[in-house]
């Protein structure tokens, strides 16, 4: 004689339970919310992004954070340490210059632009900047703006051409003439 197995029905979906009873929808809805800022606010910590990652942990703390506020108080103290550290400190504008020079072999080409910008903002004849500049522009496509300040580093620095006839850096300049018309006027 086969046992024949009983269909049981399938239990309908119940509200979680806690010790405490029940948990409102209301109440699951608003710790989902919590837990999706908290996961956004982490993912701009591992991005470097220290100073919105912080904003965002102040903003749930002010919201009410529940069981999540002594992690998100830790976790704003170490966006302002990563934020104070990630601070370079230059003794002169050639070190910042040094620092910019990295930051654009490295790809991080806005980072690159402000420091060559505030090389500017200190020394407004620093040809090295300008320079650096038009390299960054080179690399990055904006043609106009690599032939003017190109033009700027050649004309406080004439030594600027003879390094750009040889930098690699202005390999996407070569075809175009005014490129070859500022490295090589006609005598």
């Amino acid at each position: 004689m086969a046992q024949t197995k009983t269909a049981t029905a399938s239990p309908t979906k119940r509200s979680p339970r806690t010790l405490a009873g029940t948990i409102n929808v209301a109440d699951d809805h608003a710790r989902a919310q919590v837990l999706s800022n908290y996961e956004a606010a982490l993912r701009l910590m591992q991005e470097g992004k220290y100073d919105k990652a912080k904003a965002a942990f102040e903003k749930m703390l002010e919201a009410g954070a529940g069981d999540l506020a002594e992690r998100i108080r830790m976790y704003i103290a170490a966006c302002l340490q990563q934020a104070s550290r990630g601070k370079a400190a230059f003794t002169n504008n050639e070190e910042r210059y040094d620092y910019a020079v990295s930051l654009l072999n490295d790809g991080n080409y806005e980072d690159a632009r402000e420091e060559f910008q505030a090389i500017l903002k200190v020394d407004g004849n620093a040809d090295y900047a300008f320079y650096g500049l038009a390299v960054l522009a080179s690399m990055t496509g904006d043609a106009q703006k690599c032939l003017e300040n190109l033009t700027e580093a050649i004309r406080q620095n004439p030594r600027n051409r003879i390094q750009a006839r040889s930098d690699s850096d202005f390999q996407d300049m070569a075809d175009d003439p005014r490129f070859t018309e500022l490295l090589y006027p006609e005598v």
